[in-house]
């Protein structure tokens, strides 16, 4: 079992195509089946079904403007995320904490760091991130980090099952935004 990694241990890196199948193992774990329910991010009561693949997490590695994240410590990959360049402002997603290692701070440095290289290196003004409206415990979260519901939604992709099988009708995305600072 891994221990709970503090920021000082983290080791942020670009995934390359030999991370895939363990990121993929990650993503699934911190969001679908029996497993993500040992964490507090899980989407099993919404969708069934794969929240990624393979083929997506190349898709995301391969982008010119997008950086697939890894995190480690000692014990290997402990968190991931999507970051994607849209001019004056930056896309995060895909973010993933294993479960057993969820709650103790690793996913508030990952997006620390996420938001440090976004306005950094980017020169970005802002982050964007969509989530499931369903998901309350997941936007209040994201709340206390500044982020803000803007009442702006998408319709979840049903007949999709590349993103899940819905099982309820009614899912769709709020774009949360948070903006930084001069």
């Amino acid at each position: 079992m891994s221990t709970r990694p503090t920021p000082g241990d983290l080791v942020f890196r670009d995934a390359t195509h030999a991370d895939v199948d363990a990121l993929v193992e990650l993503v699934e774990s911190a969001y679908r089946g029996d497993s993500s329910r040992s964490g507090w991010t899980t989407e099993a009561d919404l969708l069934d079904g794969q929240r990624t693949d393979p083929e997506g997490v190349r898709e995301v590695i391969d982008r010119a403007d997008s950086r697939l994240v890894t995190v480690r410590d000692a014990d290997g990959l402990v968190a991931c995320c999507q970051l994607e360049n849209r001019g004056d402002a930056a896309y995060f997603g895909m973010f993933s904490v294993r479960p057993g290692l969820q709650g103790a701070g690793l996913g508030k440095a990952v997006l620390a760091e996420a938001e440090r290289f976004a306005r950094e290196e980017w020169g970005v003004r802002a982050m964007h991130m969509t989530v499931i409206v369903q998901r309350e415990d997941l936007i209040a979260w994201y709340e206390r980090r500044g982020y803000r519901r803007t009442g702006k939604f998408t319709p979840f992709p049903y007949g999709d099952e590349r993103f899940g099988v819905p099982r309820r009708p009614d899912l769709e995305f709020e774009l949360l935004v948070k903006t930084f600072g001069p």
